[in-house]
């Protein structure tokens, strides 16, 4: 009789106990440990991740230089964002997972992808969430229900794999990986050995068969897809699509990709008949900005190698609490913090009895330190109550002795700058030089303080 074995893993950190703990000691989660039931083995005939590069040929060493490549072949969609995202289109062979909060627009954004280039290559929709009638009136509304995709309602990964090895298609995409069941492995649906099992086996299908394979994750509270950490781990692309329920536009996030740049986006909007491309996303968060307004500035963000154009707004007024009260969208909340010590300390700002309010518009996030000097004048400009001139930008980090520190790729923020109409720009003063000045025709500031900074657009 074999021999069952017993033990507790964390669904937060994977952390594994032989007995069941209250609290995981690894990462301080309070009732996470879950348990598992499996039949001890001596062997295992499982292809994991490190035998997978045995079972593909690479099971001998050789000489960096000695090794052939053959240039990926990749397979562009009609979705030129997307193509962007991922790198130039996707790769055959690779494991993408994607992930968002619920109802904001992956099953959406998959089967028009699945859809569009259906009639070229052959596509299996796997949902685990809904019935084949149930997707069927989604195409219909999407107006893709005249294609060649095969979908095919099922959680039990048995019956998955059979049917991939008589259909054999191209592409695979799983709804979701959290519905699966493999039913080898005794614990609950969703659990963390069930996902990391299934993630498992949808590489091997990957790597070995060469199929495409699209894995749709639900997120947590925490923002963080549902699952152990190592799912992210074991994949090639990881997509976030990211937005605000109340905005229709949606943001496609790279944050890793083994064969493109990170924090690459896409952006689309979230329309009746399903979404559709943002072409130019600095329009769309500079189109309803008023004019002759007070606390607002622009900034030239760098989000993967697209720069965009973004309205970062503030409102400072004086505060009714015995403390100021400190609120940020879109904004790093501690970066914010920071930025207004500093505009108190080195810009002569009172701002320790006033309310503070900033929010990036449109549902973006900005997170990178070429933001600080935007954020600075953008409060400045709201304390102060006068406006920043509609066709100046800015561009900078900001230190701790108010110093304006330079930034990387300048080049291709100023030139956007131009394209979209602005005539100055307020950059770090060292990243100044004369081949930045004599390609461009906006004027360029080039700034080695705050004050500095503040003096120039207020005086």
């Amino acid at each position: 009789m074999a021999k069952l074995k017993t033990q507790y893993r964390c669904k937060n950190c994977d952390y594994v106990s032989a007995s069941y703990l209250g609290r995981c000691p690894n990462c301080g989660a309070w009732n996470q440990l879950e348990k598992e039931t499996e039949v001890a083995k001596t062997t295992s005939n499982r292809l994991t991740a490190s035998r997978l590069i045995t079972a593909i040929g690479n099971n001998e060493p050789k000489k960096l230089s000695e090794i052939d490549i053959k240039k990926q072949i990749r397979i562009t969609t009609p979705f030129s964002e997307l193509n962007r995202v991922l790198g130039g289109g996707i790769v055959p062979g690779s494991l993408v997972l994607v992930g968002g909060d619920p109802g904001i627009g992956k099953s959406t954004l998959m089967l028009q992808i699945m859809g569009s280039i259906s009639n070229a290559h052959k596509v299996l929709y796997v949902s685990g969430e809904e019935s084949a009638s149930q997707i069927k009136m989604r195409a219909e509304r999407l107006h893709i229900s005249d294609t060649e995709l095969l979908l095919y309602s099922e959680t039990n990964m048995e019956n998955i794999r059979e049917q991939i090895v008589d259909l054999k298609p191209e592409f695979l995409v799983i709804d979701s990986i959290q519905t699966m069941n493999e039913p080898s492995q005794d614990s609950m649906v969703g659990s963390a050995t069930q996902v990391r099992e299934v993630t498992a086996e949808l590489l091997k299908i990957a790597k070995i068969d060469k199929i495409t394979v699209f894995v749709i994750g639900h997120v947590t509270k925490e923002g963080a897809i549902a699952g152990p950490k190592i799912l992210e781990h074991m994949v090639d692309t990881v997509l976030y699509f990211e937005g605000d329920k109340h905005h229709s536009y949606r943001i496609l996030r790279s944050v890793k990709n083994r064969f493109g740049a990170t924090n690459e986006i896409g952006m689309f909007e979230m329309k009746e008949e399903g979404l559709s491309e943002v072409t130019n996303p600095s329009a769309v968060f500079l189109d309803e900005r008023l004019p002759n307004s007070t606390g607002s500035a622009i900034v030239v963000s760098l989000e993967g190698t697209r720069p965009i154009l973004a309205d970062i707004q503030a409102l400072v007024t004086p505060t009714a609490f015995g403390y100021a009260k400190r609120t940020t969208s879109g904004l790093d909340y501690n970066r914010v913090a920071l930025l207004l010590a500093v505009l108190e300390k080195r810009g002569n700002l009172m701002l320790q009895n006033q309310d503070a309010f900033l929010t990036a518009t449109g549902g973006i996030k900005l997170n990178e330190p070429a933001i600080d000097l935007a954020i600075c004048m953008a409060v400045a400009s709201s304390y102060k109550n006068k406006e920043i001139a509609v066709t100046d930008c800015f561009v900078g980090e900001v230190g701790l002795t108010g110093e304006i520190r330079r930034i990387n790729n300048i080049e291709a923020r100023v030139k956007e700058a131009a394209t979209r109409g602005f005539k100055r720009i307020f950059v770090p003063k060292y990243n100044v030089s004369a081949k930045l000045q004599s390609h461009t025709t906006i004027e360029i500031v080039g700034v080695i303080s705050l004050m500095e900074a503040l003096k120039i657009e207020f005086t």
